[in-house]
């Protein structure tokens, strides 16, 4: 549903927010430059590529398994939407 964030959009800002970090605090520890990347994760324009997961479980205290399950549940959901809007097309 276009203008709704997924569970995993949601489930990243919540847990940045929980763990008392900045996007910018986030960003700098994974090496990145800025916090665009952070926000696009946030924002479901991007997610997190799978070669940090586990990184940034250590940042926000939670299981790197879990982000990995919440990233591959995102992209079963969208493969599904995509292929329903195909079949409409």
């Amino acid at each position: 549903m276009a203008g709704t964030k997924t569970k995993l959009a949601t489930f990243l800002r919540e847990a940045r927010i929980e763990a008392g970090l900045s996007q910018i605090e986030v960003a700098k520890a994974l090496g990145y430059s800025t916090s665009q990347f952070i926000s696009n994760w946030e924002r479901e324009l991007a997610a997190p590529p799978v070669k940090i997961l586990k990184r940034l479980g250590k940042l926000y205290s939670i299981s790197s398994d879990r982000l990995l399950e919440m990233l591959i549940e995102q992209s079963e959901e969208t493969l599904r939407r995509q292929f329903r809007q195909s079949k409409l097309a």
